[in-house]
């Protein structure tokens, strides 16, 4: 009775977190309070609901308890259920960090005083983006999850379009909100299929729905569409890279890491009605995120835009957890638990993993933007010493995100691998094929990612300052600093002490199916105890090369020019020099543009050398195929010609037609 009582007081603590949330930005919104005041107030309300949504969820977790609720509503299809399990509250984790971190950054990075105009719209929408996100996790009803779903859209479009005064905002705005919509009428289809199979709107059980329903393909395929546009699963990522690039820097974060994750969460849950999974459908996914992964971080690496190289590495992060899901659907269709529990286990840690490394460097590269006033990496350089704090945080989120250790992305990463490995040793058939295949493409992955943070840091970090904005840069603030510290010490955190994470993955995985459930403790499956010792050790030798570092310090001087007495700027690495190799590799997917110099003398003029990586997959596949349905369907605009009794008379054929179908 008492565990009860205390999962349902979680229970309320999450609810009543969704609560604050949305209405943090309200005093703000009706004037209330004077901008400054008010926006302080958003913080407070939106850390508080954090800290409440966060002890909440975590109880859940470690109690495995399941609290449902029914509400009574005069609106159609139904009553409103929701309920918040094991699944919900780890994804709740991420979204309430984020955006707690994203909240205090803004107080910084967007302070009222300094943006008037704007201040109201952003901290009310930014509040009910969170409060939507979380009611989207503990919906159980089709009414209410597509009701806070459309809440969850239209917030953030609305904090993404906060510069709305500039054309490439506006034009990223619209591309997304289109892409978003598009997704949502998959769901539409997707939830009057369930409640053909169901006879309900309420969301079936775990595991209740049998493979054998004559549309099961079809819900798969549906839900793959309408949730794979909100992740950004390639080929349906073409919003993100404009989006995140364009946002605000808090709002690019949490975009990037959480509402993609909101995508994540949408298919686990269809995912999770059924008893079993056709081996196809395992395959498909974990085919979706090699070609993600690879992809993505191929594009990442021919950009010049920090924030749109971080937007390209979001894709390739979420290849890496279709990846896992992939491991654990063909654990799930093979009978095998530990395959279930690896792949499961490692896509939802790296859920949060991401969540908390990119969030970091996003909020990083927003601190960059606020001191040198510029996107484009080529601008920078030199930034190690006037921003110490911002290049030392940066670079934890650099080591994490390329799943290197001690950190957490290592981790996560690893169990993935660990899953891959015993998915081809021990299955049989094109599942074993496929897992092998998958193991080259992961490690590509994660090399690809090295090369590219190697090329960031370098060349953003190092050297000296390639312009004057760079040369008159300056450390960020305390209430940027301090987000971004805490979003680092997560991410050393867990990658010193995966251990203390595993029984909340495990709940989590045998929440999402019961497949997850026969090997034991996770700890016993994985080495996370050797991982901890290993972390350790490496944290204690970087801290001690720091210190050596630090007491060593030569004087300051310029970088080295090998032997060149005068060195200036122009002779370090640019981001295309340095990627130029790999982008020619991937050139006949990226379909680089470059403009070379036109020489033709011994002694040429001034010249100028420039290359841009487009989006591929938008100028070169969807665009011509859209301006070729726009051309075809020419004719059909006749049918629309502003004249009431027409459009009545068409409601009447199609009220004929729909009466004229069989029952």
């Amino acid at each position: 009775m008492s565990d009860w009582l205390t999962a349902v007081g979680s229970a309320h603590m999450i609810i009543a977190a969704s609560l604050l949330a949305a209405v943090s930005g309200v005093p703000l919104l009706f004037r209330l309070l004077s901008p400054p005041a008010g926006q302080r107030l958003a913080t407070i309300l939106n850390c508080l609901a954090s800290l409440l949504g966060i002890a909440g969820a975590v109880t859940i977790l470690f109690q495995r308890s399941t609290v449902t609720y029914e509400l009574a509503w005069p609106l159609p299809f139904g009553p409103a259920m929701f309920a918040i399990d094991p699944l919900s509250a780890l994804f709740t984790l991420p979204i309430l960090i984020v955006a707690a971190c994203c909240s205090i950054y803004a107080i910084g990075y967007w302070p009222a005083r300094d943006n008037l105009r704007k201040i109201r719209k952003i901290t009310f929408f930014f509040g009910m983006l969170v409060s939507a996100m979380l009611w989207v996790v503990m919906a159980r009803s089709t009414n209410l999850f597509l009701f806070a779903w459309e809440i969850m859209a239209i917030a953030a479009y609305f904090v993404l379009t906060t510069n709305d005064f500039e054309p490439e905002v506006r034009e990223a705005g619209i591309l997304y909100i289109i892409c978003t919509h598009i997704g949502t009428l998959c769901l539409f289809a997707l939830f009057a299929l369930l409640k053909s199979a169901t006879g309900s709107f309420a969301f079936p059980a775990t595991a209740s729905l049998n493979i054998d329903v004559p549309i099961a393909g079809a819900i798969f395929v549906l839900s793959l569409a309408g949730f794979g546009f909100k992740a950004g699963i390639m080929p349906l990522h073409i919003w993100l890279p404009s989006a995140h690039a364009n946002a605000p820097s808090h709002v690019s974060a949490i975009m990037s890491g959480v509402i993609l994750k909101i995508g994540i969460y949408g298919l686990l849950r269809i995912l999770s009605f059924f008893d079993t999974f056709p081996l196809w459908w395992g395959i498909t996914v974990l085919v979706l995120g090699i070609v993600s992964g690879i992809i993505g971080v191929a594009f990442a690496i021919g950009q010049h835009d920090i924030k749109r190289l971080l937007a390209y590495h979001s894709i390739e992060n979420i290849g890496i957890i279709a990846i896992g899901i992939g491991v654990a659907m063909v654990g799930t269709t093979n009978g095998s638990p530990l395959l279930v529990i690896l792949g499961m286990a490692g896509a939802l840690l790296h859920v949060v993993n991401h969540a908390t490394f990119k969030a970091l460097l996003f909020l990083g590269a927003g601190s960059i933007i606020h001191s040198t006033g510029t996107r484009e990496i080529d601008h920078m350089g030199g930034l190690l010493r006037p921003m110490p704090w911002t290049s030392l945080l940066f670079l934890v989120g650099a080591v994490a995100i390329c799943g290197l250790p001690p950190l957490n992305g290592f981790v996560s990463e690893l169990l993935i691998y660990l899953g891959l490995f015993n998915g081809a040793v021990h299955g049989d058939g094109a599942g074993a094929a496929v897992t092998a295949l998958a193991i080259p493409g992961l490690a590509l992955i994660g090399g690809l990612a090295v090369a590219c943070f190697v090329k960031v840091f370098g060349v953003v970090f190092l050297g000296v300052a390639r312009s004057q904005e760079t040369g008159n840069a300056h450390e960020s603030g305390l209430c940027m600093r301090i987000p971004m510290a805490l979003l680092a010490v997560i991410c050393v955190a867990i990658g010193v002490m995966p251990l203390a994470a595993a029984p909340l993955l495990e709940s989590a995985a045998t929440c999402w199916h019961p497949s997850a459930i026969g090997n034991g403790a996770l700890g016993s499956i994985a080495p996370l105890g050797w991982l901890s010792m290993l972390a350790i050790a490496l944290v204690a030798v970087s801290v001690a090369a720091y210190v050596m570092r630090m007491r060593n310090r030569a004087d300051k001087s310029v970088t080295w020019g090998c032997g060149y007495l005068a060195p200036t700027a122009r002779m370090q690495y640019t981001a295309s020099s340095f990627a130029d190799m790999l982008v020619t590799l991937f050139a006949g997917i990226l379909k680089p543009g470059i403009h070379s110099p036109n020489i033709r003398t011994r002694f040429p003029t001034v010249s100028r050398f420039a290359s841009h990586v487009p989006e591929a997959v938008l100028e070169k596949i969807y665009l011509p195929v859209l301006q070729w349905a726009n051309e075809k369907l020419a004719p059909l605009r006749k049918l629309q010609r502003g004249q009431l009794h027409l459009y009545i008379l068409y409601m009447l054929f199609t009220l004929i037609a729909l009466l004229a179908l069989p029952q």
